[in-house]
């Protein structure tokens, strides 16, 4: 029971993440959350403006979710989840959002330490076995902050400084241990109703460095942009179009999981870097982890590398040695704002930036057009994955015309560029560090971040598979979220046997009908999992059925705000 002036710690969490700007804790329950449910009931009975606490029974699809969420608002959400076994669980979805430096809150309880004669201590066999010397090394690696909270009154504190450290340059995850005896004490309300005393660190990139970087690029014959996370949101959209279209600044979407400039924008060249970095004398990493293939690419040796971004040598990556002459330290939209200012102040060569604008815009528009007419080369039955794209494309085109505001999240499912997007958060692909299974809870938690805003969760079999999409399609349903998923069924690991054949060009697999490890036959009736939770499904198997399955589908989500599955057969690929 609290004290006078005090709430018990389990519900003081609570109202201190709702301070700091959280919306919604994604949890999972277990035998340490008496104290946190006890508290939860304490504050909504003495009015505390607390955040949702949203039931997800998976714990790497809750903090998939709050990766979405975050990626939709620029909010930090929070996640609570059971012991070590439920931290266990959730560590693949904490490397995702380390990779792709997603800021939240990671919280786990912890076993009770003490065995008797404590309120809060050991009740039940598994009080024994989940203890750890370190439970926190579970996640260390992949968290910018660890502690374990020892006293009730470190609660407001240790929030705000998590908070903090969370969303500094680079941002990044933070991890919160919560023992059950702490819990368990009254906890004192100063400061529970506060926003964070710590400001988070933001950089800025080197002034003298962006000078000779905007030089550089100015005096180049030859320049490229690679950029694989995204300009930094609407304002470095817009400045990223303008500065690549003033200056003739080719950019590639390599492998990038957000857009930074319109697929149409005429100084988009496409997924491909590899023609234009073998004559580039200058190039610009925008906050790229893997801007090429090294094995593939022969760089001029007078090439200047500018690396720009959160992180631009991505520290705690231990092996990654891409050039870079020149860093450029601070968040990508601040990168592009500063660079446009002092290529402002230069002297342009207009008639070489013209010449180059057009040679650009021409091989731009060719590269549009094939991609177009390979998208309607896979119109059959079973259709092309680009097929798929295309026609998803075409149907997000239509909604925006009307003001409606689309988003794709592709898990192994959509490829970017036939999608032909046009809008900075309209497309979130996986993260590089390959935790399948984030696609679906992360396109459920963008949709509780803005729930008219049609959301599509695009994703192989196998990914589908790896989401716990029960535990995905109960919470979509709880929530009345109209999230519309179509899984791309080939009935196999795709990525697998392509990297196996890219290994191995030449080698058996390649040639083989059926490759090991790689088939997922029998498939399932995924269709009859998402009908257990009320779905909306069909199943599609010829490519030209799929533009009016889309329009049902979308109907659907917008007239009957209920969750959509569309299983879609896809080719598997064929043997060389």
């Amino acid at each position: 029971m609290s004290e006078l002036g005090s709430i018990t710690a389990g519900g003081a969490i609570f109202g201190k993440l709702k301070a700091l700007g959280v919306d919604y804790v994604f949890t999972n329950s277990g035998t340490d959350f008496p104290p946190i449910i006890e508290g939860l009931v304490e504050a909504r009975r003495a009015g505390i403006d607390l955040p949702v606490p949203v039931t997800v029974p998976h714990e790497h699809a809750a903090v998939s979710m709050a990766h979405g969420y975050w990626q939709i608002t620029g909010r930090p959400q929070a996640v609570l989840l059971h012991t070590n076994v439920g931290l266990a669980n959730g560590a693949t979805a904490s490397i995702n959002a380390w990779c792709d430096q997603v800021p939240m809150i990671l919280m786990s309880g912890r076993t009770p330490v003490t065995e008797h004669s404590r309120f809060g201590a050991r009740t039940v066999p598994i009080g024994w076995g989940q203890e750890m010397f370190d439970q926190e090394s579970l996640i260390r690696e992949t968290t910018k902050w660890n502690y374990e909270l020892r006293f009730a009154d470190q609660i407001s504190e240790l929030m705000d400084r998590a908070w903090a450290i969370a969303n500094s340059t680079p941002k990044g995850p933070v991890y919160l241990s919560l023992p059950r005896e702490v819990l368990c004490d009254p906890c004192p309300n100063a400061g529970l109703d506060a926003p964070s005393r710590m400001a988070p660190v933001i950089t800025a990139p080197d002034p003298d460095s962006l000078a000779r970087a905007a030089c550089a690029l100015m005096k180049a014959e030859n320049p490229l942009i690679i950029a694989q996370r995204g300009a930094g949101g609407a304002a470095g959209f817009a400045a990223l179009q303008a500065l690549c279209y003033q200056y003739a600044l080719p950019l590639s979407h390599y492998w990038s999981n957000q857009l930074a400039i319109p697929l149409s924008h005429p100084m988009q060249v496409g997924a491909d870097p590899t023609p234009w970095l073998e004559q580039a004398d200058v190039v610009l990493v925008l906050d790229a982890l893997a801007p090429w293939f090294p094995d593939k690419v022969t760089l001029r040796d007078d090439v200047t590398m500018i690396q720009a971004g959160p992180d631009p040598l991505f520290s705690r990556t231990p092996v990654r040695n891409f050039p870079a002459a020149l860093t450029l330290a601070g968040p990508v939209k601040t990168v592009i704002k500063g660079l446009a200012h002092k290529m402002a102040v230069l002297t342009p060569d207009d008639a070489k930036i013209s010449a180059r604008r057009d040679r650009i815009t021409a091989a731009s528009d060719k590269t549009r057009t094939q991609v177009v007419d390979h998208a309607k080369a896979g119109c059959a039955a079973p259709m092309s994955k680009d097929w798929v794209s295309h026609c998803l494309g075409q149907v997000i085109k239509s909604q925006t015309a009307n003001g409606r505001r689309a988003t794709v999240f592709h898990e192994l499912g959509c490829p970017l560029s036939p999608l032909d997007l046009e809008q900075p958060d309209s497309y979130f692909q996986e993260p590089h560090s390959g935790g399948l299974g984030w696609g679906l809870p992360a396109a459920i938690g963008a949709q509780m971040a803005d729930p008219d805003r049609l959301i599509f969760a695009t994703m192989g079999d196998g990914s589908y598979m790896f989401a716990n999409p029960t535990a995905c399609h109960l919470v979509a349903e709880a929530h009345e979220l109209p999230v519309i998923i179509l899984v791309l069924n080939n009935e196999e690991w795709g990525a697998v046997r392509h990297s196996v054949e890219g290994l191995y060009p030449d080698g058996a697999a390649r040639a083989a009908n059926e490759v090991p490890l790689t088939s997922l036959r029998p498939s399932p009736d995924f269709t009859q999992t998402a009908s257990a939770s009320r779905a909306y499904t069909e199943t599609v198997t010829d490519g030209a059925d799929l533009p009016a399955a889309l329009d049902r589908a979308v109907s659907v989500a917008i007239n009957e705000r209920r969750q959509v599955l569309l299983n879609i057969a896809i080719a598997r690929t064929a043997p060389h």
